[in-house]
């Protein structure tokens, strides 16, 4: 039994690791600051001309809202373009998980990932890192910590929040 904890041990650590280097290696943690780190844009964001309109969160959630309506019990694959993840999830709690799971767990808008008003576009780097991500918290819920004896509580998860804490670069350090 020692052995399996150990094993489950070092496939957690070894992930860790992996998605260390995922994000050093796309420049994921330089590319692109958080909202919530209120920094200067880099070379790779841009920011509004004078005559362009900052993005609007909640305009924009709200337009969507209005887009599905009478269609918020439909899986989101059937209502919304290209969707590649939680095809089967409901349309309107799909939103949700992307304010709330997503955008708020990174300190993002929705165009971190997705270009505003063609949300089905595959131009951002960001909107594939989240899905290898995904998939990453995938493996581990679902098969490592389910292998790690003795921890407390039976449904011990991770998600987007535990590592990045509200900032685009996951917590990598502690203060």
């Amino acid at each position: 039994m020692q052995s399996k904890t150990k094993r489950a041990a070092g496939l957690i650590t070894l992930l860790s690791l992996t998605l260390i280097l995922v994000v050093r290696l796309t420049g994921f943690e330089t590319s692109f600051t958080s909202k919530a780190q209120n920094n200067p844009p880099t070379s790779n964001q841009t920011t509004p001309s004078q005559n362009e309109k900052p993005f609007d969160q909640a305009q924009a959630l709200a337009d969507l809202r209005k887009a599905i309506a009478g269609q918020e019990n439909k899986p989101a694959a059937e209502v919304f373009k290209n969707i590649q993840m939680h095809k089967t999830m409901p349309a309107g709690r799909m939103l949700r998980v992307m304010e709330l799971g997503y955008a708020r767990s990174l300190g993002v808008t929705c165009t971190h990932c997705h270009v505003a008003g063609a949300w089905e576009k595959e131009d951002k780097p960001t909107k594939q890192i989240a899905r290898d991500m995904s998939a990453m918290v995938l493996v581990i819920n679902n098969d490592q910590l389910k292998n790690i004896k003795n921890l407390k509580g039976p449904n011990a998860i991770v998600n987007c929040t535990t590592c990045h804490r509200g900032q685009t670069k996951p917590a990598l350090d502690l203060p």
